[in-house]
């Protein structure tokens, strides 16, 4: 028979509660119940890189088409052409672009009701860096671009 102190005891007893404890933790992580993830379903994916190429290569008008009807009712095709021509001017082409983080989401508020995937990329530009938000979502199996923003210093 093995006798233990009662200093071995009070130790036992702390480790196993700080074991127990992270178990549960891990446990409360892993299985939250909501309708977020960080992934990019392989359809928007496909979506984004299409939409990405676009903007790269001035297609400006085949975006505007391909695009969902949620970045159409917010501008015309010539308005939308052009701000992407200014953001395109004041930045130059994207260089090189580094996936920050992505969400899928499926809600019925911001930043679009319904199936949505929102990624962000620390970019570099040919004149400055900056970071940018791609938003897509699905309808009807779909996954489209319906918002478009980049932040840079050299924007202000």
């Amino acid at each position: 028979m093995i006798e233990m102190t009662e200093e071995k005891r009070k130790r036992m007893k702390r480790w196993g509660f700080l074991i127990l404890s992270g178990i549960v933790l891990l446990s409360m992580l892993s299985c939250k119940g909501s309708s977020r993830r960080s992934s990019i379903p392989a359809a928007a994916q496909s979506a984004l890189d299409t939409a990405m190429n676009d903007i790269d290569n001035g297609r400006y008008d085949k975006l505007y088409q391909e695009a969902s009807d949620e970045w159409r009712s917010q501008s015309s095709l010539e308005d939308s052409r052009a701000k992407l021509q200014i953001l395109h001017d004041s930045l130059g082409k994207a260089r090189t672009r580094a996936l920050n983080s992505a969400r899928e989401d499926q809600t019925t508020t911001a930043p679009v009701a319904g199936h949505s995937v929102t990624v962000f990329y620390q970019t570099t530009f040919d004149k400055t860096t900056g970071l940018e938000a791609f938003v897509l979502v699905e309808n009807g199996g779909r996954w489209a671009l319906a918002k478009y923003y980049v932040s840079s210093n050299a924007l202000k």
